[in-house]
């Protein structure tokens, strides 16, 4: 199994040679499928219905595009400037007053809507360890009830877990994150693969949890 991800990841870098890795990430997304995590989230949550979704570090915009043509309202958040324009030109007419955008860091993000699902594909593991705790409590605030949260986290063995500025957890760790939810899905990844920018070893929590 291949793992692909770019070496900085949307809501930490600001810096140009960052920016610079993300656009060449994002062009390099065009022809994959939509991540068959959001997919399974999706089905878990049900017909969107005009609900509430989120789609954080949204990058080249193939889960937000999937939400929208199931009926969902979109919230999409990503770092990379240009975000907004590459989002609204892809995104099909009939998602105008349904698509919102947000260019911004996570850390500064403010307040997530409410929402009934939620999404986070490869994103929340470089938030820094010191902000990543009040992140969180902030998405489970945004979750409603019976809303479903799909995101990856990266585990204390993957080879990137020296990098001080991202964070990892070991699986008990990643666990008690969804204490207060019920898990639907909690598989590990724990194998050599490639990243966007060459071998690595990867270490992958792929969660599904539904907010009771």
């Amino acid at each position: 199994m291949v793992r692909r991800a770019a070496e900085w990841k949307n809501g930490s870098v600001e810096s140009h040679a960052g920016t610079k890795v993300w656009r060449e990430y994002n062009a390099a997304q065009a022809d994959r499928p939509v991540r068959p995590l959001c997919l399974d989230a999706m089905a878990l949550a049900g017909p969107g219905q005009g609900r509430q979704a989120v789609d954080l570090g949204c990058g080249a915009g193939k889960e937000t595009l999937a939400m929208l043509a199931a009926g969902w309202r979109v919230h999409a958040v990503d770092s990379l400037p240009g975000t907004r324009n590459r989002l609204r030109a892809i995104a099909p007419a009939d998602a105008d007053g349904r698509l919102s955008i947000e260019v911004r860091t996570f850390q500064d993000l403010r307040a997530l809507p409410p929402s009934d699902l939620i999404f986070a594909g490869y994103s929340l593991p470089f938030i820094h360890p010191d902000r990543f705790g009040r992140f969180w409590a902030g998405v489970l605030g945004a979750l409603g009830s019976r809303g479903v949260l799909a995101v990856n986290l990266f585990g204390d063995r993957d080879s990137w877990a020296d990098i001080p500025e991202w964070n990892f957890h070991t699986e008990a760790q990643a666990r008690q994150l969804f204490a207060e939810l019920e898990l639907h899905k909690f598989e590990v990844y724990d194998a050599d693969g490639q990243s966007f920018r060459g071998p690595k070893h990867w270490h992958i929590y792929d969660v599904i949890a539904r907010k009771p």
